[in-house]
């Protein structure tokens, strides 16, 4: 599945999220502390400034937030590149004034990361890069090429030069360093948002084919009577139209499309009305309603039921829902994908939980990322025999992730573990050696309460936009 398709968003596209706005009242803030420090350094400690200069660099950021303000619209949403010159803007101007006010021996020289870890949230790696290689040489040229601080004396206000090398390493490293720890949190929570917003989506497709297939199996059961009647009443026509050929041909015909249009009809739908009996199910019934699409893929699924300690010999009704649904479905499928012949479904119950373990025969996960299993957009690269052997998959990693989230929400625990070593070559086609997924329900939580006598079917549910 493309990104695309998901509706997922790149970081180009996440940096078309900034307002103009947004960057005009940061900029207003930045330039109200500029002018309140040039006027505390000059007022308060006499010290001698170039102050046209200085007013000249805070002018050019005035002018511009003005100039931003009165021709592009408040809700205009910044591009890439749009974004990428603003803060290259601020970031030339900060250091233009730091380069007027002592350098490095100015202590507000630590702003300058302010711009690049901006970029690192919002900008793409390339932006980022470019802004961390700027701000890195205009620090580096601010060591030897600055104006000093001079007091009302005329004497210069400078720190040792060890402190000079030292406010420049740290500056340095905190460039790598933030700049790196602000864009590994952001994508985190960027990757979270997406596989987030890819479980609702699927949870939504899975819910709108659950209603049709109410809205079909209603249709199936109100036509069904309708076409009973057509279809008898067009034998007793043909029958009483023995002596006129032509007519008797057109009676055949309609009890002929009458019969085509119940057979659509079965096809598409299996119950009639609201079937209240349809929210819940058996199981194993259940199990393999998931399990159905994957049965032609070429792979053997075994399914296995049974009472546990204490349960009783009957299988359990569970609540039918599409999140319970999809989320075994996603665990199959990814059983099936990586299978070597078969895959084994385990459902047991006792009075107290309702166990389903998916096993294959397959390698496994891979040791090292099995306390990661289940993460966003997590998936091991594949061998070029996989590969070959598997030529169709591409999986963007959600899978496993759509999977427990929605068997989560459904008040499951799930846990990953491998029957085996995975990195053993002994073992025998069709054992089972493979990755172990088992999804465990508190009994209450699954179980569907005892239908009222009589409560089968119920009115057809209103179709809302």
């Amino acid at each position: 599945m493309a990104n695309s398709e998901l509706g997922l968003t790149s970081e180009y596209q996440r940096s078309n999220w900034i307002r103009l706005r947004t960057m005009i009242l940061l900029r207003w803030f930045a330039i109200i502390g500029q002018l309140t420090a040039i006027t505390v350094a000059q007022k308060l400690y006499n010290l001698q400034l170039e102050l046209g200069l200085c007013y000249l660099a805070v002018g050019v950021s005035v002018v511009g937030n003005l100039v931003a303000i009165f021709v592009f619209p408040e809700n205009k949403r910044l591009s890439e590149t749009e974004n990428f010159l603003m803060v290259m803007f601020d970031l030339l101007q900060l250091c233009f004034l730091l380069y007027l006010t002592g350098g490095l021996h100015n202590p507000f020289s630590l702003l300058v990361l302010g711009p690049v870890t901006v970029s690192a949230s919002v900008l793409s790696l390339r932006s980022t890069l470019t802004l961390g290689l700027t701000a890195f040489l205009l620090v580096s040229g601010m060591v030897f090429y600055h104006l000093p601080l001079r007091t009302e004396m005329g004497f210069i206000l400078r720190i040792p030069d060890l402190f000079v090398y030292g406010q420049w390493t740290a500056i340095t490293i905190a460039l790598v360093f933030i700049s790196v720890y602000s864009r590994r949190i952001t994508r985190e929570m960027n990757a979270m948002s997406d596989a987030l917003a890819a479980t609702q989506m699927a949870l939504a497709r899975a819910q709108k084919l659950n209603d049709l297939g109410g809205v079909v199996a209603a249709a199936a059961h109100e036509l069904g009577t309708p076409l009973a009647t057509i279809k008898l009443t067009s034998a007793e026509l043909a029958d009483d139209l023995e002596d006129r050929p032509d007519l008797r041909e057109d009676a055949l015909l309609i009890r002929e499309q009458a019969d085509r249009c119940r057979d659509i009809l079965r096809s598409m739908g299996r119950a009639g009305k609201d079937d209240l009996h349809m929210r819940y199910a058996p199981l194993v019934e259940v199990i393999r309603e998931s399990a159905e699409p994957h049965q032609d893929r070429g792979k053997q699924i075994v399914l296995e039921e049974g009472a546990g300690p204490g349960g009783e010999y009957a299988q359990p009704q569970i609540l039918r829902r599409p999140e319970v649904i999809h989320g075994l479905r996603n665990l199959i499928q990814n059983a099936v994908d990586f299978a070597a012949s078969t895959v084994w479904i385990e459902a047991l119950w006792t009075d107290d939980v309702i166990s389903i373990r998916i096993i294959d025969d397959g390698r496994g996960f891979p040791q090292h990322l099995l306390g990661r299993i289940g993460d966003p957009f997590m998936r091991r690269r594949r061998s070029e025999a996989e590969r070959k052997a598997r030529p169709e998959y591409e999986g963007m990693g959600l899978g496993l992730f759509i999977a427990k989230t929605l068997l989560e929400r459904s008040g499951a625990e799930l846990s990953f573990a491998n029957a085996s070593d995975p990195f053993a070559q002994d073992h025998p086609k069709g054992e089972r050696r493979g990755a172990v997924v088992e999804v465990v329900w508190p009994r209450h939580k699954i179980v569907a309460k005892a239908a009222q006598p009589g409560a089968g079917l119920g009115e057809n549910r209103p179709i809302e936009a």
